[in-house]
């Protein structure tokens, strides 16, 4: 990987990167709180303090970006991953960022009765709405479930596509729009499941857990984290641990493990 190069430094678990049409790259600052801009001239630039723990992050049909927050967590001295949620913990949410003010505005923090628990990735359709995972959030003797959600960018509904989802992190759709994928976190799992509709899809039956198909795992101890489909349909999803982004082809092949310094 020598062509790689590090092009800002000291952010805080930084996650969730949109390229925009500037050549700028906005992403977020998890324990830090804000959405920042890393512009090709160098400058680093806060573009909105959105507070608790912004995760995935896009760009919306509407020209805004959404967030996916996690509500926030606390950082123990010497981990880089959170150890329990923060003291002012309430719930996860969405959020709408407008890029040019900075202006944030919650769209969601519950699905009907339920609330959001730890909101994590997003990816937006050609319908103009968006799916979302939520990752659960860790507490001292239990783990909040999470699951896999379809939402309007107006605020006016959100849904359960399959609940619960295990640690459901990383989220993409196939070029074609026909096939979710969502990679499990704690097991370095990728499922998937073919849509009907926006916001539906189909389920397998019982033994499948979450009613998903399983693409693919990974030996030994390795977990997956964020992904993005290429245009060939192959799932690039990073990977903890072992330090990869693994490039899985929609028949379950591992094409290839790339090695990030």
């Amino acid at each position: 990987m020598s062509d790689v190069r590090i092009l800002a430094s000291n952010l805080k678990f930084p996650e969730g990167p949109v390229a925009m049409a500037d050549g700028s790259v906005i992403f977020t600052e998890i324990a830090g709180g804000v959405v920042t801009r890393w512009s090709p001239d160098g400058k680093v630039t806060q573009v909105a303090n959105t507070g608790g723990g912004p995760n995935g992050l896009a760009c919306g049909p509407d020209g805004a970006l959404y967030c996916c927050n996690n509500g926030g967590s606390e950082y123990g001295k010497g981990h880089f991953t959170a150890i329990g949620p923060a003291k002012d913990y309430k719930t996860g949410s969405i959020q709408r960022i407008d890029v040019a003010t900075g202006a944030v505005r919650t769209l969601y923090t519950h699905c009907g009765a339920n609330k959001l628990s730890a909101p994590n990735d997003i990816v937006f359709d050609v319908h103009g709405g968006f799916y979302f995972t939520d990752l659960g959030k860790k507490l001292p003797r239990v783990r909040e479930l999470g699951g896999l959600y379809y939402a309007k960018i107006d605020g006016s509904d959100v849904r359960e596509v399959a609940f619960p989802a295990g640690s459901a992190n990383g989220v993409g759709l196939s070029p074609d729009g026909k096939t979710i994928y969502f990679a499990e976190c704690d097991t370095s799992r990728l499922w998937a499941y073919d849509i009907v509709e926006p916001g539906v899809v189909k389920k397998l039956p019982f033994p499948s857990p979450y009613g998903a198909r399983l693409v693919c795992g990974l030996p030994g101890y390795q977990r997956f984290d964020s992904l993005k489909v290429d245009a060939e349909g192959n799932i690039c999803v990073a990977t903890l641990v072992t330090g990869h982004i693994t490039v899985v082809a929609p028949d379950g092949r591992i094409v290839r493990q790339v090695k990030v310094p």
